[in-house]
């Protein structure tokens, strides 16, 4: 039962046992504490429940806690790989009491644990409480039988835990195991408590006070517990060794290391077996949780700590890509505990290969000016702060692997003067930007992203989580506070609200923090990855260095996934059925439909847009897992993933895969993969049903489709059915019958119109011209003229009846005009042998301007035109029969 996993499982089982709630690690970023870079200890998650902001189902819990400390205020990994304890990855093993037992039981549960399930040796324990916590003392000393040589009272804050200047604090307890005196070290509190041989692996805090300010503290209503115990240092324990990177899970990674590199573990290389045993650790678990490699934030860390592996790669003489080798070992020995790993395995396997491909080609280039520049050089020397900065700017090696690389040669870095060149190159893109066009327009978030840097976009993973104001614009200026009412736009240091970019909306949602409420109305992505919240303030005021929850509208961003990643599929869709010229032109994604433009030179035919639908549907069916990976843009396009027109793509691209192609010449290849940085759904199963309602032009060789999902989809489909059953009703004939049916009923209808038709051609070429008040034909200054008021005849078959007339007429002039609809419409036609003498456009014009109308046009043997008073149809006949008579 000496295991890592063994271990864990132990400890799981043994609170479990005895009452507490199994609760599954919570992500390396914090969800609920944006003060945090990452969760640095088992009681992060359960913050608002210690401070009575949430309740739970259960008042105990024991968690084996992801923890990685490697940045901010927490920041172990300089010291990795050079000492026996150091980890940027580890497992916190811990028992909460919220509220429930106290120091009593808390005291009695470890001392089960550690005596009977992990047989601990318990002249090799000794605990330290804090000097002024008499009762733990006395459990101790009651429990454990401890003697006062045992129990070691320490009067600093080394055994007193706060959780910050005011909030729930209080007493601790470590315990710890006596390695023996062939160990270095004295006991805690003795000159040489540094050393290892009284090696502290459990710490119990007992949560009893409240610092209200810093005067005043009181006693907690309701006490509880939070322990952690590192999980490899009990493994060391044990399995009987004095170095983490003994244990039976380090000593797997580090076989894997010796031979994916061909180096033994031995000597001066064992530091950099054990850095990137370490190192691949905690970068697959990053990953895993969301964090992808960066220039800023969680995401400089991360690549930090993958960077600094592959450093020590090559200093072991690896010279292609290595990393990526060593995580298969990694996923069977912690797979199983934290499935995540498995899931991401691909993703992680991708991003490893493209930073470890790049940074080769980096660490070369820097390492070789370096040795040029501190050609000379030695202990105590400093590196000018100028040459750092060019090696940085220009040749991409950060500042912190020029020291890592100078250390052993106890050459430093002048810090100072890289600053001030760092501080020189921000003036001079601060002058480039300010001018003229989008820069301009986007003035007012240039100077707040210098300021505050990039957002933490965290919306990959999660819908809610904590952030803190960094700054308020109002009316387009900076502002401290915005009151109730104030249309305002914030930036967080860390959100799950998507900003609007590649086709898909910003999310909204809400934001809330102590009398406050934010009403987020949209989200949009500026200035190199600044987060603009933009919406009202609801209630309170919200100033700047608020603390607030983020929540994003959870069905809104579920349509905008499902629609998003129906794209995707109809992209590959079109393709497949209208050939490999589509391309997208554009798109919009939004929570109610999706719009894709697409190029192709004609409309689609039914035929096409039902096979569209029915591939893309097909691959909803599947139920696939969507993937992602991180990929070098180059070589993401090389291998097959579409680009999004218009998109601005960096060095490094998301690529996102969906389905199993089930026909054609992709058969049994992945269906969709495209370079998107948008949310998509877990599984194509997700997106429910895609149907297409429309396909039309957007200009010139561009088509449009736009198309339902899910609900939406099913309820078009529920109302069109609805429809063909009102109609079947109405026909009285079966919904399957009701098509025909309507098919025959037009036939019939135009069959009707057309006898319709020719029942007023002839009656209007065959009546005695009584209508307007004078013969059918008569002579007019020498002219044959036939004028009809046509009752019932609408304009578009005037053109008709008059050309027939001309042609009975043999020369002459005809005017017919039509009233329908309450309108009248005039036509005249002047045979051909008159066209030289008459214009039939100044004929109808005349006409025009009897029935109310204006002006007329057309040729000089046929012209036409109208009017609204239809009342004066004989006037317009008249008119025409005047304007011949001279």
């Amino acid at each position: 039962m000496s295991g890592v996993n063994e271990i864990r499982s132990t400890f799981l089982d043994f609170f479990a046992r005895n009452g507490h709630e199994k609760v599954a690690s919570s992500p390396l970023v914090p969800r609920n504490d944006p003060t945090l870079m990452f969760t640095n200890a088992g009681m992060v998650q359960f913050k608002n429940v210690f401070t009575g902001l949430e309740t739970r189902p259960y008042s105990r819990a024991t968690t084996a806690q992801k923890v990685v400390r490697a940045g901010g205020k927490h920041n172990d990994l300089d010291n990795v790989g050079y000492t026996a304890r150091h980890h940027t990855f580890f497992e916190m093993l811990g028992n909460f009491s919220f509220a429930d037992y106290f120091k009593e039981q808390a005291i009695e549960l470890a001392w089960t644990l550690i005596t009977r399930e992990f047989d601990l040796p318990k002249d090799r324990l000794l605990v330290t409480v804090y000097s002024e916590d008499e009762e733990a003392a006395g459990l101790w000393k009651r429990i454990a039988g401890f003697s006062d040589d045992k129990i070691i009272r320490i009067p600093t804050s080394d055994n007193f835990w706060t959780m910050g200047d005011t909030g729930p604090c209080g007493p601790c307890s470590e315990i710890f195991f006596d390695q023996g005196e062939s160990v270095f070290g004295g006991p805690p509190g003795s000159p040489d408590e540094d050393g290892d041989r009284f090696l502290e692996f459990w710490n119990l805090v007992f949560m009893q006070f409240e610092q209200v300010d810093k005067a005043t503290r009181v006693d907690l209503p309701r006490p509880s517990i939070d322990t952690g115990m590192g999980l490899e240092r009990m493994a060391a324990i044990l399995q009987g060794v004095q170095s983490n990177y003994e244990i039976d899970l380090f000593r797997r990674l580090i076989a894997t290391v010796e031979d994916v590199i061909g180096s033994k573990a031995e000597g001066a290389q064992a530091a950099s077996h054990r850095v990137i045993a370490d190192h691949i650790r905690a970068a697959a678990f990053l990953i895993a949780d969301g964090v992808l490699p960066s220039n800023e934030g969680r995401g400089y860390v991360l690549r930090r700590i993958m960077r600094r592996a592959m450093r020590h790669a090559k200093l072991l003489g690896a010279r292609e890509p290595v990393l990526y080798r060593v995580l298969p070992t990694l996923v069977a020995e912690m797979g199983r505990a934290y499935p995540e790993l498995v899931r991401a395995e691909a993703l992680t396997t991708e991003t490893l290969k493209l930073e470890e491909k790049r940074f080769g080609q980096t660490l070369d280039r820097g390492l070789s000016l370096l040795t040029e520049a501190t050609e000379g050089m030695g202990s105590g020397d400093k590196l000018a702060g100028d040459t750092a900065f060019r090696l940085y700017d220009t040749y991409g090696f950060p500042l912190d692997l020029t020291q890592d690389a100078l250390r052993p040669r106890g050459i430093a870095v002048d810090l100072d003067g890289f600053n001030s060149a760092m501080e020189r190159q921000k003036a001079e893109a601060r002058a480039s930007w300010v001018g003229s066009g989008e820069a301009s327009s986007d003035a007012i978030w240039f100077p707040i992203r210098e300021r505050v840097g990039a957002t933490e976009f965290l919306g990959y993973d999660t819908e809610s989580a904590e952030g803190v104001v960094l700054a308020l614009v109002v009316d387009g200026k900076e502002t401290r506070a915005a009151g109730a009412g104030t249309a305002v736009s914030v930036i967080l240091n860390q959100t799950p609200f998507y900003g609007e970019s590649g086709g898909q909306l910003g999310d909204t949602g809400v934001l809330r923090g102590e009398g406050v409420v934010v009403t987020v109305e949209d989200t949009q992505k500026v200035a190199n990855g600044l987060f603009v919240h933009r919406g009202h303030v609801a209630q309170g005021e919200l100033a700047v260095g608020a603390a607030l929850e983020l929540v994003v509208d959870h069905a809104r961003r579920t349509k905008i996934r499902a629609n998003h990643s129906a794209t995707h599929l109809l992209h590959e869709a079109l393709r497949e059925v209208l050939g490999t010229h589509v391309a997208q032109k554009g798109s919009m994604v939004s929570p109610d439909r999706l719009r894709f433009d697409f190029s192709h030179p004609k409309p689609m035919e039914a035929p096409e847009l039902a096979a569209v639908e029915r591939l893309a549907n097909g691959v909803v069916l599947q139920n696939a897992p969507v993937e992602t990976r991180l990929m070098a843009v180059d070589d993401a396009i090389a291998s097959g993933a579409m680009a999004l027109f218009g998109e601005k793509y960096g060095d490094e691209v998301r690529v996102v895969s969906m389905g199993a192609a089930e026909e054609g010449e992709k058969a049994g290849k992945t269906y969709s993969v495209e370079l998107c940085g948008g949310t998509h759904v877990r599984a194509t199963g997700d997106i429910g049903l895609v149907r297409i309602l429309s396909e039309s032009a957007v200009g010139a060789g561009v088509r449009r489709v736009e198309a339902l999902t899910g609900q939406a989809a099913r309820d078009y489909l529920t109302e069109q059915d609805a429809r063909v059953r009102r109609i079947a009703a109405a026909l009285k004939v079966a919904p399957g019958d009701a098509a025909e049916r309507v098919e025959a009923l037009v036939d019939e209808r135009r069959r009707l119109e057309r006898e319709l038709g020719e029942a007023k051609k002839k009656l209007a070429l065959a009546g005695d011209g009584s209508q307007v008040g004078a013969p059918a034909t008569r002579q007019v200054a020498g002219i044959s003229f036939l004028g009809r008021v046509l009752e019932g005849v609408s304009g578009k078959d005037l053109k008709g009846l008059v050309d027939e007339a001309k042609a009975g007429l043999g020369s002459g002039v005809v005017a017919f005009v039509g009233v329908a609809d309450g309108k009248a419409s005039v036509v005249v036609g002047v045979t051909p042998d008159l066209t030289d003498k008459l214009d039939a456009v100044a004929l109808v014009r005349a006409a025009a301007e009897a029935i109310g109308g204006k002006g007329g046009g057309g040729r000089p043997d046929m012209a036409q035109a109208g009017g609204p008073e239809a009342d004066k149809a004989g006037e317009a006949v008249a008119a025409v029969e005047r304007a011949l008579a001279g």
